[in-house]
């Protein structure tokens, strides 16, 4: 119910342009649903730069049965279901009621989770999370009695369902070995050797799933290298990550969507960062016999977050809310277990613990609920992110792509200008830029835009496509022909390059040579209705009358309805088909 609360409105909320529209609106796989080739295509596919079978299955069941309707809702449903688990999986550990209550509530309504329940494209994050609790709960029942062996099966199915549903999880063996030695008690010297051989099969599924997905995000250009972010600055930013993330779980304010990249961390703050780390290191290990579950919860926290923390630098972000997701548990063990102590110690009555806990619950939800509500649209979610951070390039391209798409592009320029300051060496910044003055029909600015964007990542098809047609409504049609011929040695299956250079050949009096092109383009895509057209009246230029016919014939089945083709065909002798 607590978590209702604070997440019903994002049923209602509509889609995001950062990735709803590669995971669910725009990806025809998706929203055909489930069959024998998309359930092929989930387990082969590499989209998004990552391998997640179970998600994708999960996305298009959702398409068949409810359509766009109840996206969002299933989100919800399974970080409560987590939740509930949350509770469970402690309550079955440590047997304690309440504490486990306070843990599984304040789980719920962390601020920190909204970027996993809200966000579509975040699926991956609680239906992994999902698998990964029920793995931890049969593990712990087998734990308690190693004659349910069915129970460590099914804990090793869970677990490779996890994985399957986003590969975050492949610190789990280490975290079982945690468990083992606190709560579950079963770490001494005569075990140790036991303990490690009983994880080895997670172990394997933890190598596979992280060799597969190295594959997957190298292959799909996510994966930095040394050259771009070297290894020294990895290792600054993983330990100022800790820190970050620990003072946002504490203190939940200036949340965004996405943050910044930051690869130049001042000297103090690197300093203070580690220094940190290790003192907190240092006490959980120091106190691990008399505060177990400090030991437990420090090295759940710092452990689940090792791969996400930017030491295998995956895409732009240094770090995301979303990554918190699970590794938050660790550091409300010791919130909870510690605020017991405390209370004990000091003899505080049960009265001022229930307002205590109570009074935190409360505002969790309510900061939760706030931040929910930045998830309606694009606007109020980049709007923030450009309010709340510095130098947020990434915030600045997507508010600028949803105005354009919206059709505000004059809007739009200004944040993809605004991008370009903040990050002059990103080509797509630049490419965006251009384009907007594409649209605007201000070749002149757009042209040397493309050029930059090119500069920077030289090779890129759809920037050379578009700068060749920025050139050729410029009149410069030698460069423009070049740019189009370049893509296509690139890309020979480019259709939209077939088109215009066969365009520009058609400009220049050489029909034989366009008629080539719009043929070349048709046979790539004999949907698009466009190089019919093109292909009919350069036809006709030639005199081929009888081919001119079968371009608008086509061109007429694709738009049964349109009396320009239904003239152009009287025009030249010929009855429309019916």
């Amino acid at each position: 119910m607590a978590t209702l609360a604070v997440y019903y409105p994002v049923i209602n909320y509509g889609f995001i342009d950062y990735d709803d529209d590669i995971y669910f609106f725009n990806n025809p796989h998706v929203l055909s649903g489930l069959s024998w080739a998309n359930i092929e295509w989930a387990f082969t596919s590499s989209e998004a730069a990552n391998w997640h079978p179970l998600t994708w299955l999960s996305l298009m069941l959702d398409a068949q049965l409810f359509g766009h309707s109840a996206v969002h809702l299933i989100n919800v449903l399974l970080h409560m279901a987590n939740s509930i688990l949350v509770f469970c999986v402690f309550r079955q550990m440590t047997g304690m009621l309440w504490r486990s209550a306070v843990l599984a509530l304040l789980f719920a309504v962390h601020p920190l989770h909204v970027e996993s329940v809200a966000w579509v494209a975040e699926r991956k994050d609680v239906l992994s999370a999902f698998f990964g609790l029920l793995t931890l709960l049969l593990y712990a029942r087998y734990a308690a009695d190693k004659k349910r062996r069915a129970s460590f099966i099914f804990a090793l199915l869970f677990f490779a369902c996890s994985l399957m549903s986003k590969p975050m999880l492949v610190t789990m063996p280490f975290v079982l070995l945690l468990l083992d030695f606190w709560p579950l008690q079963r770490f001494n010297p005569s075990s140790v050797k036991y303990l490690l051989v009983e994880k080895i099969p997670f172990c394997v599924l933890s190598i596979v799933t992280s060799v597969v997905t190295y594959i997957v995000q190298e292959k799909g250009g996510a994966v930095s290298s040394l050259a771009k972010v070297s290894l020294g600055q990895r290792i600054e930013n993983a330990f100022v990550s800790y820190g970050l993330y620990l003072a946002k779980i504490f203190w939940p304010v200036n949340l965004a969507t996405p943050y910044p990249p930051s690869h130049y961390w001042p000297f103090g703050i690197v300093i203070f960062s580690v220094a940190l780390f290790a003192a907190l290191c240092v006490a959980a290990v120091v106190l691990k016999q008399k505060y177990p579950f400090a030991f437990n919860g420090w090295f759940w926290f710092a452990g689940m977050l090792v791969p996400v923390i930017g030491l295998v630098q995956v895409g732009v972000a240094g770090m995301a809310d979303r990554y918190a997701y699970l590794p938050l548990i660790g550091v409300l063990i010791v919130t909870v277990w510690g605020a017991n102590e405390i209370f004990t110690k000091f003899q505080v009555p049960r009265g001022g613990m229930i307002f205590i806990a109570t009074f935190l619950i409360l505002a969790c939800a309510v900061r939760a609920g706030n931040q929910v509500r930045l998830w309606k649209n694009d606007p109020a979610l980049f709007g923030h992110a450009l309010a709340v951070t510095k130098n947020n390039y990434v915030a600045s391209l997507d508010l600028g792509f949803w105005y354009a798409k919206n059709g505000q592009v004059n809007e739009s320029l200004q944040y993809y200008s605004d991008a370009v300051r903040m990050s002059p060496d990103n080509a797509t910044a630049w490419y965006d830029a251009a384009d907007a003055f594409a649209k605007l029909g201000r070749w002149d600015e757009a042209i040397p835009d493309y050029r930059r964007s090119l500069q920077i990542a030289p090779n890129q098809p759809d920037v050379l496509n578009n700068l060749g047609f920025a050139l050729a409504h410029a009149k410069q049609l030698g460069e423009a022909a070049s740019c189009f011929q370049t893509v296509l040695k690139l890309q020979p299956d480019s259709a939209d390059a077939h088109n215009n250079l066969g365009t520009l050949l058609f400009m220049q009096g050489d029909f034989k040579s366009a008629a080539a092109q719009f043929s070349a383009a048709q046979e790539l895509s004999p949907e698009e209705v466009r190089f019919c057209v093109n292909l009919a009246g350069t036809y006709q230029r030639l005199g081929e009358t009888n081919l001119a016919i079968q371009c608008w014939q086509q061109a007429l089945h694709l738009q049964p309805g349109n009396p320009q083709f239904r003239a152009k065909l009287q025009s030249l002798g010929a009855q429309p088909e019916n």
